[in-house]
């Protein structure tokens, strides 16, 4: 049997066709003509490889015909070569969707974009002195304007603007923080970490449910460079539970002399309450009504603009932070900051509910995403549907447990498997991705957080996927 075995193993490898060969084919000679004979070649090496492992590990009894390799060579290559990252629409029912890129883009972001990508900029240049410039110019003016800061340093993303911070600031010092603010946020980004990396030393106060503001107060010591306050972006402490105010914390921060630093996470300019939402401090409040020296936070989150850190505050702090060595290596790139910038100005305007996609979902109407619904329902067709009521989760480490009232259109498991269904829905090559989400063995699709010019895509998309 062992004889048999080996034979037929040699048989499988020896009708494996060779590189030479499978390149080319009548299915991939288009293929390479297109995308070069080189890329062919390198695909079709890695799916004979592929074949003659699994001939050898004893998956596969036989060698995959010509055809069926020509096959994963043009889906290799297509894989390789097509969009990334790809296009996704969301249906998911959460709002600033971590692994989903965060925060779509305003209309006005996006042609921001473009008009830098295009050719050159102002980005480090002083059109009207005729000299150099800064790139912390374009978005300071407006971030002064819309939160009463005396300056503001835009970086790559929050996690540099609290590295930057530190250092600048407390490099070198102790800098202390609640024991309940200690924490590990997406990614694996952990405080404790931050603050060595920054060269600051880390001070635990308090209990991991319990810190009181005389906590801070009597571990101030000559050689502490900040109080640090940060946001529990993605988790409830309740129960048994307190946590001083940021002004009494504030307070005691400026009557011995030491700066406190506040990490938003998200950085909030709008009132949440208005929509139902806990009251979030707005970055405005953290500064003038609570008295930080600085306060922290992403621009791709509740604020609905690109991958940004902002830190804004006292100028002094700031300025050290401009002039630090770090800020050249976690500077923001010139495509975010014409984003970022576009932002900003629709806040400054009054617009953000109209114009940033992020604050239109919260906002949107419980009606309107009924109409939305059932136009989906009817749009797609047939039995197993359903408006449903549901939640959607504003997530990304914003609001944690904030959800609002929405309607979905469920699926029901009598008119499509739900895995399978939402499987075809991520992996259809011939539209968006669409992602859903699984609930009561039904997939449900969630309006709020689907643009409205998308609703189109989205019915052809599952009525595909439903007919595949």
């Amino acid at each position: 049997m062992a004889q048999s075995r080996r034979e037929d193993t040699s048989d499988a490898l020896r009708a494996l066709p060779s590189v030479d060969r499978l390149v080319g084919s009548e299915s991939l000679g288009a293929l390479a003509d297109s995308v070069g004979t080189d890329t062919v070649t390198h695909a079709a090496r890695q799916a004979i490889d592929a074949a003659r492992s699994a001939i050898l590990a004893g998956t596969a009894d036989v060698a995959p015909s010509l055809e069926s390799l020509a096959e994963q060579v043009a889906a290799s290559i297509d894989d390789l070569l097509g969009p990334r990252p790809r296009r996704v629409i969301n249906a998911a029912g959460v709002i600033i969707h971590t692994n989903l890129g965060r925060a779509p883009l305003s209309r006005a972001a996006i042609e921001a974009m473009g008009n830098v990508a295009r050719g050159y900029s102002d980005l480090e240049y002083d059109l009207g002195a005729g000299e150099r410039g800064s790139r912390h110019a374009h978005p300071e003016r407006l971030l002064q304007f819309l939160t009463g800061a005396e300056a503001a340093i835009v970086v790559n993303n929050n996690a540099s603007a609290v590295l930057l911070a530190l250092a600048a600031i407390a490099g070198g010092r102790e800098v202390i923080v609640s024991r309940g603010e200690a924490v590990e946020i997406g990614g694996r980004f952990r405080i404790p970490d931050v603050l060595r990396q920054s060269g600051a030393m880390l001070v635990e106060v308090g209990t991991t449910n319990r810190t009181y503001a005389a906590d801070y107060a009597e571990a101030i010591t000559e050689n502490t460079g900040a109080l640090l306050r940060v946001h529990r972006s993605n988790f409830l402490v309740v129960g048994f539970t307190n946590t001083p105010d940021a002004a009494e914390i504030a307070e005691i921060a400026h009557s011995r002399g030491v700066p406190l630093l506040n990490d938003l996470g998200s950085g909030c300019m709008l009132d949440t309450a208005q929509f139902g939402l806990v009251p979030e401090p707005t970055v405005r409040d953290t500064l003038e009504r609570e008295g930080s020296d600085i306060a922290l936070f992403s621009g791709d989150k509740l604020l609905g603009g690109p991958q940004a850190g902002i830190a804004l505050g006292r100028k002094d702090l700031i300025d050290k932070m401009k002039g630090h060595p770090l800020a050249r290596a976690v500077r923001i790139d010139k495509l975010d900051l014409a984003a970022l910038t576009a932002t900003l100005q629709a806040y400054a305007r009054g617009a953000a509910l109209e114009e940033v996609p992020v604050w239109r979902m919260i906002s949107a109407d419980v009606a309107t995403l009924d109409e939305r619904a059932l136009r989906w329902q009817e749009g797609i067709g047939g039995d197993g549907l359903r408006v449903v009521e549901a939640e959607t989760a504003v997530g990304g480490g914003s609001l944690p447990g904030g959800t609002l009232p929405t309607r979905a259109l469920a699926i029901e498991q009598s008119r499509a498997n739900a895995d399978a269904l939402a499987a075809r829905l991520r992996v259809s090559g011939s539209h968006p991705a669409i992602v859903g989400r699984i609930e009561d063995d039904r997939l449900l699709l969630d309006p709020r957080t689907v643009l409205p010019e998308e609703d189109d895509e989205l019915m052809a998309a599952v009525r595909a996927a439903l007919q595949g």
